[in-house]
């Protein structure tokens, strides 16, 4: 038996249905995964989050050629490399992870075709695992940092590995950096996923979903 739907909520379901955009990406624009699993996104997260809402372990870059979309990014598993779109969010959802677009403000001067260029010549290096700062391999934020550097959109800062509810170093941390024959490298020079989130001169395009 059908029901009688009044004119408000029909306009209403109209409205609803027709108000969710697609998320359009753009050459240069930057993706961040939220909520990964594993002791060492786990341990990123405790010693860099500045907010609930730039709750992120990683970084990449989305690079658009001939209507083609692919994402340039450094990761443990391959260093930095370029794989699709579709493998990017295969990547993610092995984690369970949410990816999330932010983009470079109009107010900026910054060139996203040459930002590209620059993150495609370091491509094929060995992933950054004591994440000081090297010509020779690179993590993930210090690769979006370095292909963005010339444009000045992000800045590098002391890093701390210290937990803030303790002020001391991570456990995770104390034995990562053991395990390598290193001094925790507290104080140097770097950059963060979720420090580059809360950029002002990036702003939150959405979730893809």
């Amino acid at each position: 038996m059908l029901k009688f739907i009044s004119p408000l909520i029909l306009f209403l379901l109209i409205v609803s249905c027709n108000s969710k955009e697609e998320l359009v990406l753009k050459n240069g624009d930057l993706l961040f995964l939220g909520s990964v699993a594993g002791e060492l996104s786990e341990a990123i997260n405790t010693v860099t989050q500045t907010e609930k809402a730039t709750n992120y372990s990683h970084i990449a870059m989305v690079e658009i050629t001939e209507g083609q979309i692919w994402v340039l990014h450094s990761a443990p598993e391959n260093g930095s490399e370029r794989i699709s779109l579709d493998d990017f969010l295969a990547y993610a959802k092995k984690d369970s992870s949410v990816v999330v677009t932010y983009r470079i403000k109009s107010d900026y001067v910054f060139n996203a075709d040459t930002a590209v260029a620059r993150a495609k010549k370091m491509l094929g290096k060995p992933y950054n695992y004591s994440y000081i700062l090297t010509d020779t391999a690179y993590y993930c934020s210090d690769f979006v940092y370095f292909a963005y550097a010339k444009d000045s959109i992000f800045t590098m800062n002391p890093m701390t590995f210290k937990d803030p509810e303790t002020s001391e170093i991570h456990p995770t941390w104390i034995t990562h950096y053991a395990e390598m024959g290193l001094e925790v490298p507290e104080g140097l020079p770097g950059c963060n996923p979720n420090g580059m989130a809360a950029s002002e001169k990036l702003e939150r395009i959405g979730v893809i979903e």
